[in-house]
């Protein structure tokens, strides 16, 4: 199995084949904005494929593409963390680690804390 580094690294090389193809078709690579209006799009494929799953939308290749869409989704996530700034590997420690403490506090019934009102 690919470590977290090496798949990141996969997605980067990737993306950047992307870029040099966008550029060839639209004179641009494609802005951070417009990689994540392409992620709802893919968001919206594994919607539907969720519903295959669920027997409202099935299809004869409904599991291989379910991996294809999950591996598609967690391609663009990658990207726009690269695009973005930001430390991936490290925020997904710390948001397990803080839903980890949710769920401790919560299964030991200690009061917590309401989050701010907006």
């Amino acid at each position: 199995m690919a470590s977290f580094a090496e798949m990141h690294e996969r997605a980067l090389q990737v993306r950047r084949m992307y870029a040099e193809w966008e550029t060839t078709r639209y004179g641009r690579e494609w802005t951070a904005e417009e990689l994540a209006l392409g992620f709802v799009g893919d968001v919206g494929d594994l919607v539907k494929l969720v519903q295959g799953k669920a027997g409202v939308r099935p299809r004869e290749d409904l599991d291989e593409a379910l991996a294809h869409e999950l591996a598609d989704c967690l391609w663009c996530v990658m990207v726009l963390a690269e695009k973005y700034d930001i430390d991936l590997e490290r925020a997904f420690a710390d948001v397990m680690a803080g839903l980890e403490q949710h769920l401790r506090t919560e299964r030991s019934g200690e009061p917590r804390p309401h989050p701010p009102v907006s």
